[in-house]
């Protein structure tokens, strides 16, 4: 179990690093801006899925531990154990950010935080609960036992990648809430106020995904 912890932990940590310092660094509220934090985050997702899945999975989201321990593929156990990984990662990577930040005090406080400041909550809690569902639906279907697991990153990338181009410009795009718990906690104010959309959408819309996914996609059968 530590060996798989620890695996959730590393995955997690490349994952919210290399997304979030793309957000701060190099994305800009353009397309071509979107276009790269989006890619950002669907090949961080793809190079730590390879690197650790064959330990852990490579879950390295909460809301995909949920839908997995949901349709039984871990063990209640293993589903604290990987959330409490994914948020320590996602908590280093956020950090390690913030210290690369610190000689750039315009950038200091920004972490790639989720927010809905353009939207109503509502609208950006629907619009969390539908990504997210996409994006775990696309998962657990990689990852069901009909599928090619050597492409199951790939897979899972690729979503990632789409529900970005997508939600980018609406809440920053979550559909993991270790990777919105994480900078809230530093950036604290109106980010850690808002961290609540993007903690109960995800694990709403995985919810749904978990439940799509076993009784009409067979993706447990």
């Amino acid at each position: 179990m530590f060996i798989k912890a620890m695996s959730e932990m590393i995955g997690t940590f490349i994952l919210v690093f290399i997304g979030t310092a793309t957000a701060v660094i190099g994305g800009k509220e353009t397309q071509i801006g979107v276009l790269l934090v989006s890619l950002a985050f669907g090949l961080a997702l793809i190079a730590a899925s390879y690197s650790v899945s064959r330990d852990s999975g490579a879950h390295l989201n909460p809301a995909v531990s949920l839908a997995f321990f949901l349709n039984k593929r871990i063990e209640l156990n293993v589903l604290v154990y990987y959330v409490i990984s994914q948020l320590v990662g996602a908590c280093a990577g956020s950090y390690t950010l913030k210290l690369l930040l610190t000689s750039n005090p315009n950038a200091s406080d920004n972490l790639g935080q989720n927010s809905f400041d353009s939207v109503g909550p509502w609208f950006a809690f629907s619009s969390e609960v539908l990504l997210t569902f996409i994006f775990v639906l696309i998962v657990i279907s990689a990852t069901g036992k009909r599928r090619n697991p050597n492409m199951a990153g790939v897979i899972s990338g690729m979503g990632l990648i789409l529900v970005h181009l997508v939600g980018t410009r609406i809440t920053g795009t979550s559909v993991n809430p270790a990777r919105s718990i994480a900078p809230a906690l530093f950036v604290g104010g109106e980010a850690l106020s808002q961290v609540w959309v993007f903690i109960v959408a995800p694990f709403l819309g995985a919810t749904i995904a978990a439940f799509v996914g076993k009784f009409f996609l067979f993706t447990e059968n």
